[in-house]
């Protein structure tokens, strides 16, 4: 008996109102964050006041990840999602009441960014873990990939879109314009998320397990992690890359300044890392049916230590774009890879503790890799800056390369 072929994802309810709720945040939070950096350049003049703002919105990952990934196990994982995405929504609009009042200070701006961070890891790894049960499991790096599309897509048009209305707001109450987006992309994606019909509770736990305990049930995420090699590995990789790719926004901005390039010259080649993000999306699922899990992960790393250096020696704006899109071009292609392979691994009543043990494994340095950048920036220069995480990288590609259970994992036989 042939078991029958799924419908395509496209038209599957459940899966498109959590994507479509996904693009629109995306979206208002792309043509909203662009702008975060230029508000505090304007304001204090300091690439290590931008960068301690980018690095606030991911501390939280490093603080509650392994609480809140216990947490998404017990709770209702579509009530956890519709109020991180109402939160967020309420934390942006008094960005946007502040502009208008034109009484908008730094402390504010860190507030957001920490109140922001925090709905984002509950809403996350809520998401993470409800997407085995939206899509089938022979689906999951279709799915993946598929939603790395949408978030990249999203990227294209968010920061054109979000310095493109910092420029036709002007000057005070005008600027909010980006912000206001970024309001209504959360709203959409509350909405969406709110009219989902599929169970997205957890695995029941055992009543005979006894108590329940939030240390006992964390520490049981990172020992199966910590169990795993290849799952072990990867987290240990993805956190140093995310070290380094934490720097590009921000070193692209300041290269981009120092070259002369408008706000809107910016934005385009935010636009254009975009793209190359949405390229890498869609070719993410061709490269895990043609190449080995190794291949993949080693290729991907290699490529972007080698296009760091381009960003150091870009001689406009638009070839700092190039550079940038070839770099994100790998980011969904890892992604597509390696998370699909994770979720397959995970137990449904594990996927809250594990992926949150990986997310923190994976981001605790991504705050510290916003902050020396920016503290480089200003006593180096940007070119020495990426230079040296150019070197950082180029080591991370030949650690994996050297790296037996990474290098053979599925040599021969694409990712399942």
């Amino acid at each position: 008996m042939t078991t029958p072929a799924l419908p395509p994802l496209w038209r599957q309810r459940e899966y498109m109102l959590l994507w479509t709720g996904q693009v629109a945040a995306t979206l208002g939070g792309s043509a909203s964050g662009i702008v975060v950096p230029l508000l505090v350049l304007a304001m204090t003049g300091s690439a290590t006041a931008a960068g301690f703002a980018s690095a606030l919105g991911i501390v939280p990952y490093i603080l509650l990840s392994l609480p809140v990934g216990v947490l998404v196990d017990r709770w209702n994982r579509q009530r956890v999602m519709v109020v991180c995405d109402i939160g967020r929504a309420l934390a942006t609009l008094s960005l946007v009441v502040a502009l208008l009042l034109d009484a908008l200070t730094l402390t504010q701006l860190y507030t957001v960014a920490v109140l922001q961070g925090i709905c984002m890891v509950f809403f996350n790894l809520a998401e993470v873990a409800a997407l085995p049960k939206v899509v089938d499991k022979g689906q999951l790096t279709q799915a993946i990939a598929q939603n790395q599309a949408g978030h990249s897509g999203a990227a294209i048009a968010g920061p054109a879109l979000g310095t493109w209305l910092l420029q036709v707001g002007g000057q005070s109450g005008g600027r909010a314009l980006p912000f206001g987006v970024d309001v209504l992309g959360h709203l959409a994606s509350a909405w969406c998320v709110w009219k989902l019909r599929t169970p997205l509770a957890a695995a029941p736990v055992d009543p005979a397990a006894g108590p329940r305990s939030l240390r006992k049930e964390m520490a049981v995420g990172l020992r199966w992690l910590w169990q795993q090699p290849l799952v072990r590995r990867i987290a240990g990789l993805t956190c140093l890359s995310n070290f380094v790719m934490a720097a590009v926004p921000l070193l692209v901005i300041v290269l981009a300044k120092g070259q002369g390039a408008t706000e809107a010259q910016i934005g385009l080649a935010f636009s254009a890392s975009g793209a190359g993000g949405l390229l890498g999306a869609l070719a993410g699922g061709w490269f895990a049916r043609r190449f080995s899990f190794g291949q993949v992960i080693v290729g991907t790393l290699a490529v972007q230590a080698a296009m760091l250096p381009l960003l150091a020696w870009a001689p406009g704006p638009w070839t700092l774009g190039a550079a940038f899109a070839v770099l994100m071009f790998c980011g969904p292609v890892y992604n597509v890879v390696q998370l699909s392979r994770r979720l397959a691994m995970i137990p449904d009543g594990l996927q809250g503790r594990v992926n949150s043990a990986f997310r923190f494994a994976a981001n605790v340095l991504y705050p510290v890799g916003a902050v020396v950048c920016g503290a480089l920036a200003e006593r180096v220069g940007a070119t020495a800056t990426a230079l040296a995480f150019a070197a950082v990288m180029a080591a991370l590609a030949l650690a994996a390369a050297s790296s037996r259970v990474v290098r053979l994992e599925g040599l021969g036989t694409p990712p399942r």
